[in-house]
């Protein structure tokens, strides 16, 4: 029998508070390398929160982050992005100064942490997964969304993460936008990359998620296959109005 593979991602118990504000409480998910984990709630539910939280850019109340065998929990946002956890942001920020190649450069060579032709290379491979190539001299300022979507996309690739986390990159896109976005990500599971992935656009998620995680007022709801989580009744009961209709499309 082959020998499983350890996760590359873990978080345990994971609770985070804003005064005596709960955002969530007791979150726990796993995530392995090659799987994309999608993750849907209603506003408000702590989804970037969650992220902020895995990435270290906030710290939790309770809790432990593992990155592969690695206990990361008190570690800085930094550490763990040059350990191989990356993000994108809702809003992209991309330096608008830049060349979408310098943009993805400094990754390379902050979050990545290469240098000389190495960073450049990395740099390069990042571009091209993005699907950027005939951009690459353009100014970040100058893009679109799409691209700037992309660009965000890009700068995270080009850290040379294992573990990849997406906020809402989908968010904003016309279908067709929807659909080139998709094929990245898929293709990104297919290169064995662990992907979690938080958007409302159900559609999207679908596609290409391994599994759905619902949160919702504070907690895990409910996690499993994407047609069970979508089936759900207490999953359907906090998605009301335009997005009940979203999930009755995808389901």
């Amino acid at each position: 029998m082959a020998a499983q593979l350890s996760p590359a991602l873990v978080a345990g118990g994971l609770s985070k508070r804003f005064a005596s504000v709960v955002v969530f409480e007791d979150v726990s998910l796993q995530l392995s390398a090659g799987e994309v984990l999608g993750v849907v709630g209603p506003n408000g539910a702590g989804k970037s929160t969650l992220l902020s939280v895995l990435t270290g850019t906030i710290p939790a109340e309770s809790g432990r982050v593992l990155l592969g065998s690695d206990d990361v929990t008190s570690h800085s946002a930094p550490d763990r992005c040059r350990r191989g956890l990356a993000r994108t942001y809702q809003v992209p920020r991309p330096f608008d100064g830049l060349t979408v190649f310098e943009n993805t450069l400094v990754a390379a060579r902050f979050g990545g942490r290469r240098r000389g032709s190495a960073g450049d290379e990395l740099a390069w491979q990042a571009v091209v997964r993005a699907g950027l190539e005939q951009h690459s001299e353009r100014r970040a300022g100058e893009l679109g969304l799409l691209d700037r979507k992309r660009l965000e996309l890009g700068k995270a690739l080009a850290t040379d993460p294992s573990v990849l986390l997406l906020d809402e990159i989908a968010g904003g896109l016309t279908d067709p936008e929807v659909e080139q976005v998709v094929a990245i990500v898929r293709g990104l599971r297919d290169d064995g990359l662990a992907v979690l992935w938080i958007e409302h656009i159900v559609h999207a998620l679908t596609s290409v998620v391994d599994r759905l995680l619902c949160l919702a007022g504070g907690r895990v709801l409910r996690e499993g296959s994407p047609d069970a989580v979508l089936q759900d009744e207490a999953v359907r009961r906090v998605y009301l109005g335009s997005t009940a209709d979203a999930l009755e499309s995808a389901a």
